[in-house]
């Protein structure tokens, strides 16, 4: 019997993927594709042919894209800082969207110090945004250098609602609900120098609640190097998010958000200490590796087993001297007692 020599029609497919792109118009793609994507993916498709990349290069683009991911980029203080960058949004958000990767505590310092620090501060529930504030600090007083870095977002007494509820006897799955839910950006800029970090871990590290209090506290955190060989070899930038109950069962205010930076004994950095760390991450490398929540509490994880072998590591050695102590303290005054006795 023979065989059927009808084959299945097969399609053509243009292999060149320029040549694909090409046959539809700048116009099209800049309006209707290109300002559908994130940041990463934008980025992502730049490299992919000449045409793409300057279409992708317009600064509106990377502009809106930066207001979109960081409401507090919208205010006309940054809009003017973003536009003295380099490459401006684009810079700006190359800088700012990836965690810091830099662990090189030798770096030289190719900028004079910071005299004003400008922070911008994003936090959202889910898709909700809760909070977005901008503020800035100045670096060049006597207070500021001798005093321990600590920067405070809100009044003492300022709250901030937010759509999470808090009711009596769940406070477990709520803290569970901001460990996976809640949301920060702290992007912290050098103005003159034209640069800028993300201090955030992007995702929460830690929320604990306070046995007494009953607040919440959501920690985010970023590890940056420091002095080899001392207390501050490894330094963290902590930054907490301290919430408690507006009224029984109600929601969740957000009562405090600070930023401090901490050695590996747990000693607050001065501002002129501080200064120094946060200026060799502001001159460092960013990283783009991984997705940046597992990444930041990994990188926690570590600095957590570092502190901990050091506490180690201290304990033994002041028990070892302590054990030398007394065994001199003791020879002596057995040879105390000797020379007595033998007079």
């Amino acid at each position: 019997m023979a065989r059927s020599s009808h084959q299945p029609k097969s399609t053509t497919v243009d292999e060149d993927p320029s040549a694909s792109i090409s046959a539809v118009h700048p116009d099209i793609i800049q309006t209707h594709i290109l300002t559908r994507l994130d940041g990463p993916t934008l980025a992502s498709a730049a490299c992919t042919s000449s045409q793409l990349h300057t279409l992708a290069s317009d600064h509106r683009l990377w502009a809106n894209i930066c207001h979109s991911t960081w409401p507090s980029t919208t205010t006309p203080r940054l809009r003017q800082v973003i536009s003295t960058f380099p490459d401006g949004a684009f810079s700006f958000f190359s800088d700012s969207f990836p965690l810091l990767d830099n662990l090189d505590s030798t770096a030289a310092d190719h900028h004079d110090r910071p005299t004003e620090l400008i922070s911008a501060v994003d936090i959202y529930h889910g898709d909700k945004l809760i909070f977005s504030k901008v503020v800035e600090t100045e670096t060049v007083s006597g207070w500021f250098m001798c005093s321990p870095f600590r920067i405070d977002l809100l009044d003492p007494k300022e709250v901030v609602p937010t759509p999470v509820k808090y009711p009596v006897g769940q406070e477990v799955d709520t803290c569970r609900d901001l460990g996976e839910e809640l949301r920060l950006s702290w992007i912290l800029m050098d103005p003159l120098g034209r640069r800028a970090m993300n201090l955030s871990s992007h995702t929460a590290v830690s929320v604990q609640r306070h046995w007494l209090s009953g607040e919440v506290h959501a920690r985010f955190s970023s590890i940056l190097p420091g002095e080899r060989g001392t207390a501050s070899e490894f330094v963290q930038c902590g930054i907490v998010v301290t919430c408690g109950a507006g009224s029984e069962g109600g929601e969740l205010q957000v009562r405090e958000v600070s930023l401090q930076v901490e050695d590996m004994d747990g000693m607050h950095l001065n501002g002129k200490d501080g200064l120094v760390i946060l200026q060799r991450g502001l001159e460092g490398r960013k990283g783009r590796k991984g997705r940046r929540g597992e990444e930041g509490r990994r990188r926690y994880g570590d600095y957590l087993e570092r502190k901990r072998e050091r506490k180690e590591k201290k304990m033994r050695t002041e028990g070892t001297l302590d054990t030398l102590c007394v065994t001199f303290g003791v020879l002596g005054f057995f040879v105390f007692w000797l020379f007595i006795l033998c007079r």
